[in-house]
């Protein structure tokens, strides 16, 4: 693995910080390694070989690893390229050895984040099978790998996608990967049809106060709660902000490794990525079950809470809760980025027709 050009924000300082806003050289030369390794074990995948190792979270370089969420994307990747390999064989072609090699071409670092472009060079040898094949197979692919930076003054590899146009690389996985019992439960998203069929919510005899929620969400909208931390400059406040409304409402933490979704907890040392991420807090509530998905948004009551992805991508950007309903079954929402109290679903959508949208009755 070589570096090549590396660009760095005037002012990069290598000092530690809790949740670092910029990356020295040596951490960039981590985020190449832990490239390099990555779409190693996408090549070796590939191999007529025993089988390649499984990713699992920490892959470290440094102050720099990738995140549980891309791990077990990684793994459902190496799966479907593992199905390409048992395709290829079925055809006649198989692969003996391989060399991929990864430079980092360009990197880009602000405000906790980084977004590296690396070139990756691969050679197959193929399988004497017919015998008339040539040597070897070659390409070169370009990436994008996308860093965040973490409470604990760690980068996590968080994303990674190709930019080539054209046919995809043999060890480019394909972009939806099958489901399987180690992928995290994304949801359903949610009709934005007007108007909505009843889907009444119980506000009795439950294990929740959802007045409470909504009540600490309308309190602290603008003037933040001085006992949490802020991540407005680390990507958005939104889903530290509704995790806080839904701790005020009665829900339980679940302490444990801050990246495992299936926890979520907040304390003085740092908190789960289930409470500040949108995406994996998703995956932690649906998959214990402390919430589930409504087919349209109209049905959200005070409580609920409404998640966007703006660019259709399959990757939750935004987390809001609705503190109020009308008589006529408007849910009016309040959240933190772009901090906002009681914005209707209807003003939210006509703003974002093209994004789409999950509920969730908690």
């Amino acid at each position: 693995m070589t570096v090549t050009t590396v660009l760095l924000p005037s002012g990069a300082s290598a000092s530690q910080t809790k949740q670092p806003k910029q990356a020295d050289g040596k951490t960039v030369e981590s985020f190449g390694r832990v490239a390099d390794a990555v779409l190693k074990d996408r090549t070796a995948a590939l191999l007529d070989t025993k089988p390649a190792r499984r990713i699992a979270p920490p892959l470290r370089d440094g102050n720099v690893s990738v995140s549980s969420s891309l791990a077990r994307t990684e793994d459902g990747a190496l799966s479907s390229l593992r199905t390409r390999k048992a395709r290829l064989a079925s055809l006649g072609e198989a692969y003996t050895a391989a060399d991929t090699q990864v430079s980092v071409d360009r990197t880009q670092v602000k405000n906790g984040r980084a977004t590296v472009e690396v070139t990756e060079t691969t050679t197959l040898a193929y399988k004497k099978i017919r015998g008339d094949e040539p040597t070897t197979t070659g390409f070169k692919a370009h990436h994008e790998l996308s860093f965040s930076s973490t409470s604990k003054g760690k980068w996590e590899l968080t994303g990674i996608r190709p930019t080539d146009a054209g046919p995809r690389a043999v060890n480019e996985p394909r972009t939806a990967v099958a489901a399987t019992p180690e992928v995290a439960p994304n949801g359903t998203p949610a009709d934005i049809s007007w108007p909505a069929p009843a889907k009444p919510k119980k506000f009795t005899g439950t294990a929740y106060n959802y007045k409470a929620m909504a009540a600490y969400a309308e309190k602290y909208w603008r003037n933040y709660n001085p006992d949490y931390r802020q991540f407005n400059d680390a990507g958005g406040d939104c889903t530290n902000f509704i995790s806080q409304s839904l701790k005020a409402g009665g829900w339980k933490t679940v302490p444990g490794a801050y990246s495992d979704y299936h926890n979520w907890s907040y304390g003085s040392s740092g908190q789960t990525d289930s409470w500040v991420g949108a995406n994996e807090w998703a995956w932690f509530t649906l998959s214990s079950k402390r919430a589930t998905n409504l087919a349209n948004v109209y049905q959200l009551d005070v409580g609920d809470i409404l998640q966007m992805d703006f660019e259709g991508d399959g990757s939750k950007d935004h987390s809001m809760i609705v503190t109020y309903r009308s008589r006529i079954g408007v849910p009016y929402l309040t959240y933190h980025s772009t901090n906002t109290h009681r914005k209707s679903v209807a003003s939210i959508i006509a703003s974002n027709p093209d994004a789409v949208y999950y509920a969730y009755r908690t």
